[in-house]
C-alpha cells in the first residue's frame, strides 16, 4: 500500500507541475500534437489490436457480460474513429484566454472574465479503452493535465494508448506527465486518487453506477457525473408511425451497452395502434419487451412474448437488448413519467405537431431533450464537440455532453489606473 500511495502521489505532483506548463502553451502546439497523435493511432492500429486482444481474452475467461465484452472491443473502424475525433478536436477553436464578458464595474475598471483551464482532471473509467484518448485530447487542448484510471479488463489497452501518446507529446517537446495512466489495476491507487485534493482540482467519473456512487462518497475532490443513463423515447399521437419505428430501433439497438440508449418507450394512448409493429420490429431485434397492462392488452393478439413490466422497470437502465413500454394518457404524463424515473439524460418525442414538441422539450427536466431524432445522439462528437471526457447530469458548472468549453474554469483579469481602496 506504501508503494501504490507513493506512485499515485507523485503522479499527481507531477501532474500538477505539467498542468502549469500547459497553461500557456500555445493553440499551435498543442494541434500539433494532435495531429501527429491521429496518425500515430492509425499507424498503431495493429499494436493496439493485439493489446485489445489480451483484454478480450482475459474478459471471455472471467466471464464479463457481452455489453461489458462490446464495449471494450477495438475495430480498424473503431480506432479510425477515434482517431478522426482526434482531428476534429484539433480543429476545434482553443477556449483558453477566451474573453466570457467584460465588465464595467462602478469604480471604472478594466475588467474581463477570461476561460482558464481547470488544472488537473483525473477521470476514473471502465471497459471502453477509448475514453482513454478522448479524455487526454480534450483535456490537453483545454489546458489541462490528466490522470487516467481505466478498468483492469481494459489495462493491456489503456497501457498501450498511453504509449501512443506519451511518445507524441515527446516528440512534440510536450511536458510527458499531460497526460498519465496509472500503471496499476490495484483498487488501492483509486483510494488514493480520490484524497490528493491538493493537487488534482476536478474527478470525471465514467462507468457504471456503483463506481460513480463509490467515487463521490470516497472523492475529497469536486466530481462532475451521471449516475445513469435512463433514456425514453415518447411517441406521440402525431408521430409519422415509420419514423417512429426507426427512431426507437435506433436508440434502442444501436449500441445498447451506452449511457445514451434509451431504456424506455412510452405511447400516447391515441397512438397505441403503431405499438405492434414497433413492438414486432423491437422483438425481430432481439429485444425483451417489458410492457405495463395497457401495452400488455394492445400486444395480446401479436403473439409476441411479454414480460409483465414493474414500476420500477421504468427506472432502471439495462443497457442491454430489454426495453420497458407503457401507455400514457397525454403528453403531460409522459414528461410526468419520464421526470420521476428517468436520470436526466436524454429524453426524445416523435411527433409531427411542434406545439406538442415544445411542450415536451420545455417540460422534461433532462440535460438534452430531442425532438424527431435518436437518443443516441447525445453524443460530443455529434455535437461537434469533437469527443467528449463525459456527460453530466449536475446543475452547477457542466450539464450533458462535456467538451473544451466545460474543462474550463474563469479568471478575472482588472486593469486598474492606480486606484486605491478607500
Amino acid at each position: 500500500m506504501e508503494n501504490i500511495e507513493s506512485l499515485i502521489i507523485d503522479i499527481a505532483r507531477r501532474a500538477r507541475t505539467a498542468s502549469l506548463e500547459l497553461a500557456t502553451l500555445e493553440t499551435h502546439k498543442k494541434n500539433a500534437f494532435l495531429e501527429q497523435l491521429a496518425e500515430a493511432l492509425l499507424a498503431q492500429t495493429n499494436a493496439i489490436m493485439e493489446a485489445n486482444a489480451k483484454d478480450l481474452a482475459a474478459a471471455k475467461q472471467h466471464g464479463l457480460s457481452q455489453p461489458m465484452i462490446e464495449r471494450l472491443t477495438f475495430t480498424p473502424e473503431r480506432i479510425a474513429k477515434m482517431s478522426e475525433g482526434v482531428r476534429q478536436v484539433a480543429s476545434l477553436p482553443d477556449p483558453v484566454g477566451e474573453e466570457i464578458e467584460r465588465m464595467r464595474p462602478p469604480r471604472g475598471f478594466d475588467l474581463r472574465k477570461r476561460r482558464v483551464p481547470m488544472g488537473v482532471i483525473g477521470i476514473i473509467y471502465e471497459s471502453r479503452p477509448n475514453v482513454t484518448v478522448d479524455c487526454a485530447i480534450l483535456c490537453l487542448k483545454s489546458g489541462n493535465a490528466s490522470i487516467l484510471r481505466g478498468g483492469k479488463e481494459a489495462f493491456h489497452s489503456n497501457m498501450k494508448l498511453s504509449e501512443v501518446i506519451e511518445a507524441t507529446l515527446v516528440a512534440n517537446d510536450i511536458n510527458p506527465d499531460a497526460v498519465q495512466v496509472i500503471p496499476t489495476t490495484d483498487r488501492a491507487a483509486l483510494n488514493v486518487m480520490l484524497r490528493q485534493d491538493d493537487t488534482i482540482h476536478c474527478i470525471i467519473p465514467r462507468g457504471g453506477e456503483g463506481l460513480i456512487r463509490f467515487t463521490v462518497e470516497n472523492s475529497r475532490i469536486p466530481v462532475i457525473k451521471h449516475y445513469t443513463g435512463i433514456c425514453t423515447v415518447y411517441v406521440d399521437t402525431e408521430a409519422e408511425p415509420e419514423l417512429a419505428k426507426s427512431i426507437i430501433l435506433n436508440s434502442k439497438t444501436q449500441r445498447p451497452s451506452v449511457c445514451n440508449a434509451a431504456e424506455n418507450l412510452l405511447l400516447h394512448q391515441e397512438a397505441g395502434a403503431q405499438l405492434p409493429a414497433i413492438a414486432k420490429a423491437l422483438h425481430d431485434a432481439g429485444v425483451e419487451l417489458r410492457v405495463d397492462a395497457a401495452a400488455k392488452a394492445m400486444l395480446t393478439a401479436s403473439g409476441l412474448p411479454l414480460v409483465d413490466a414493474s414500476e420500477e422497470d421504468f427506472a432502471t437502465e439495462y443497457t442491454d437488448l430489454i426495453i420497458s413500454i407503457g401507455i400514457v394518457p397525454d403528453t403531460q404524463a409522459a414528461i410526468d413519467l419520464i421526470n420521476a424515473k428517468g436520470s436526466g439524460h436524454t429524453d426524445a418525442i416523435v411527433t409531427q405537431n411542434e406545439a406538442t414538441a415544445r411542450v415536451f422539450l420545455n417540460g422534461v427536466d433532462s440535460a438534452a431533450v430531442f425532438h424527431n431524432a435518436s437518443t443516441r445522439f447525445s453524443d460530443g462528437f455529434e455535437f461537434g464537440l469533437g469527443a467528449e471526457i463525459g456527460i453530466s447530469t449536475d446543475r452547477i458548472h457542466a450539464r450533458g455532453p462535456m467538451g473544451l468549453n466545460e474543462l474550463c474554469t474563469y479568471k478575472y483579469v482588472l486593469h486598474g489606473r492606480g486606484e486605491l481602496k478607500d
